[in-house]
């Protein structure tokens, strides 16, 4: 008898890539995800290696995460962001004899310090080289997932949308880590009956779904979602333990909400004074946030007390003591129900840690290294867990559409605001696949040149489909600050596809396809055939 727990990071950034400008909010959504979760996340788990603590951690880094962790241009100005918040912070350290925040100050200045060294010397920017050198040791099992995060129930009425959206995924995959993946994220944790067959017809072995895909089925078992379930064809589901990932999750009960934590809202690019922020917010002069916080939780009306590390460790050796607890708890009561080797699957978003719960990652790292000490409690992933048990039968599952989104299923993406977005790609959806099916029909009485000139505006399609077809886009679209770029972006991909169309049926168009292309320079090797019929 095994007694298992996985911990299942989700990390993603849209595609966000603005040349155009030197600096813009929507590219430091990428620059905040390195500083603040990729390297002190990468920090601790090289740590942890280091020192011989047993640990297997499951990470899935989105296509378009990728793209952009290999983009030249990127790599650059995420130095510059880091340079940047260093100007900031020995500001901060300065101005620390007025403000009375010199420590926390200098804190900071060290901490990212040493994440610039560890970026720019030790991992020389390549931050997919790190994860994989962690994968081989057998530390982490990296999965795949959808291109660009596309809600891939909501596309299913063309199938062949959502064959893109995992092909193009895999493929970024296989460029990045050299081998083809097993594990299979599901944007949004989103997942349809239909997506099953298409999963394993791609060479998938397991996904990860909601509790309640596996319990609210007609074909469900006591032991879900304890045990992985097979679905008739053969692909491997485990199920997302609510309570234990709620433990952390929870708005309004979970560990990152203790008042003895940092304040996320209370930061200084929102509070000091827009002109001494004026260097570091740009030309627009938008506030943002720094990551710079000297507030804790902790709050008496319009007062928060400050920031307290030492107050902090004390809440996070509370909480990482309970949560291992709580799962030793679990398995054994488990056990007493007579569920054979049960796993308790725990998924987060990965900016969870470090990012919005700065003290995050420290208490990964804290049940890692009291989980060690244990034997009755084992860390691994989906992957090592089906290795182990290879000659186990699993009960069978067919599990019902849902998500990991408010209210457990689509409500986020077909409202009132985004509804729209869905009826324009389901046309366009329809529209390539038709295109795809009748060139492959007639490509025969093309010339040379018109086939290439037609393969090559496919590939466009695809991909000015995908971008449009992301999740982000939908969910910021209910989100007042951002519905405007959100809205922005959609449209912007929409009439790159339909600009591309007309110019598909007549060759010279050259230049319309070169400013196309070289506006969005993600996925540029893509296969033109990433929409052929789907059977």
């Amino acid at each position: 008898m095994s007694r298992n727990c996985s911990i299942v990071l989700h990390a993603h950034v849209p595609w966000v890539r603005h040349p155009e400008v030197e600096h813009c909010l929507e590219e430091d959504w990428l620059h905040s995800a390195v500083v603040e979760t990729h390297l002190p996340l990468l920090e601790m788990l090289f740590r942890l290696r280091e020192e011989g603590v047993p640990f297997k951690l499951t990470l899935n880094l989105s296509p378009t995460l990728l793209a952009m962790l290999r983009d030249r241009l990127l790599k650059r100005r995420t130095l510059a962001y880091l340079d940047r918040t260093l100007r900031l912070c020995r500001d901060e350290v300065e101005r620390g004899e007025i403000t009375g925040f010199r420590e926390l100050a200098e804190i900071y200045e060290d901490r990212l310090h040493r994440f610039r060294t560890l970026f720019l010397d030790e991992w020389q920017g390549d931050l997919i080289k790190a994860y994989a050198d962690l994968r081989d040791s057998g530390h982490l099992e990296i999965t795949a997932s959808a291109a660009t995060h596309g809600l891939l129930p909501l596309l299913m009425r063309v199938p062949e949308a959502v064959q893109a959206q995992v092909r193009a995924g895999i493929r970024q995959y296989v460029q990045c880590f050299g081998r083809m993946p097993k594990g299979f994220w599901l944007p949004e944790c989103a997942y349809a009956p239909a997506l099953s067959q298409v999963l394993k017809q791609e060479g998938l072995d397991w996904t990860i779904v909601e509790e309640h895909a596996l319990t609210s089925s007609s074909q469900t078992s006591d032991e879900f979602p304890f045990v992985p379930g097979a679905t008739p064809d053969d692909l491997m589901v485990f199920g997302r333990d609510q309570a234990s990932s709620s433990e952390v999750w929870n708005a309004d009960e979970g560990f990152p909400g203790d008042e003895r934590y940092r304040d996320f809202m209370r930061d200084i690019g929102l509070e000091a004074p827009i002109e001494y922020l004026r260097e570091y917010l740009g030309e627009n002069g938008q506030r943002q946030f720094t990551g710079l916080k000297y507030f804790r939780a902790s709050r008496e009306g319009d007062n928060s007390a400050i920031y307290d590390p030492a107050l902090a460790s004390r809440a996070l050796e509370e909480h990482s003591v309970r949560f291992i607890s709580s799962r030793g708890a679990q398995l054994a009561a488990l056990e007493a129900r007579g569920v054979e080797n049960p796993i308790v699957v725990c998924a987060f978003d990965a900016d969870l840690f470090g990012h919005w719960w700065y003290e995050g990652t420290e208490f990964l790292e804290r049940i890692f290294r009291k989980a060690a000490t244990r034997n009755d409690l084992v860390f691994t992933t989906p992957g090592a867990y089906l290795a182990a048990h290879q000659d186990a039968t699993f009960p069978p599952a067919s599990p019902v559409s849902s998500s990991w989104g408010e209210g457990g299923y689509f409500e986020t993406w077909t409202s009132t605001e985004n509804h729209w977005v869905y009826f324009e790609m389901q046309k366009r959806s329809e529209q390539l696949a038709r295109f795809v099916r009748l060139f492959e029909e007639d490509r025969g009485e093309f010339s040379e040149k018109m086939i290439a000139h037609r393969q090559r505006c496919i590939q466009i399609l695809t991909k000015e489909l995908l971008l449009a077809q992301s999740s982000d886009w939908g969910f910021l679209m209910k989100n007042e600050p951002s519905r405007e770029y959100a809205e922005k972006r959609t449209r912007e991909h929409l009439a790159n596809f339909d600009a591309v169309w007309s110019a598909a049926l007549h060759e010279g168009e050259e230049a319309v396809l070169e400013e196309i292309e070289q506006a969005n320079p993600v996925f540029s090797d893509l296969p033109w055939n990433m929409y052929e019929p789907y059977s």
